[in-house]
């Protein structure tokens, strides 16, 4: 798979990424195994890019791609980003503020049980 420079300090992601939202929320019901298996499927195919949120599926996305992508860390190129907060009643504000993003970035961290984010 051809590779691309992402700005200035060495991240190199392949040219095809894999955009992990709708396995947790927005296009039906997430099924799990069938997840797994396109994650998989993507690294295969030599895909080294994975994007993620926060607020996909309430962390619950954070914790699928975490969990396929810690195996083969050396693999894989995390992209996982924060500022959509959701209330209960699924109102959804932007939230940009420093403590915010440090305690996003806490969570995300351990949410995907990895020590870094390659890209936030």
């Amino acid at each position: 798979m051809e590779q691309r420079k992402l700005g200035t300090q060495g991240l190199e992601v392949s040219a095809l990424g894999l955009g992990c939202m709708g396995m947790s929320q927005a296009y039906g019901p997430a099924d799990e195994d069938e997840s797994v298996a396109t994650l998989g499927r993507a690294l295969e195919l030599g895909v080294t890019f994975f994007d993620t949120a926060n607020a996909y599926g309430r962390g619950h996305n954070e914790i699928l791609v975490g969990g396929v992508l810690a195996r083969r860390r050396d693999e894989a190129v995390v992209a996982t980003k924060f500022g959509i907060t959701r209330s209960q009643d699924g109102h959804m504000a932007v939230n940009g503020k420093p403590d915010y993003a440090k305690a996003c970035c806490d969570e995300s961290l351990r949410r995907l049980g990895m020590e870094t984010i390659d890209l936030y």
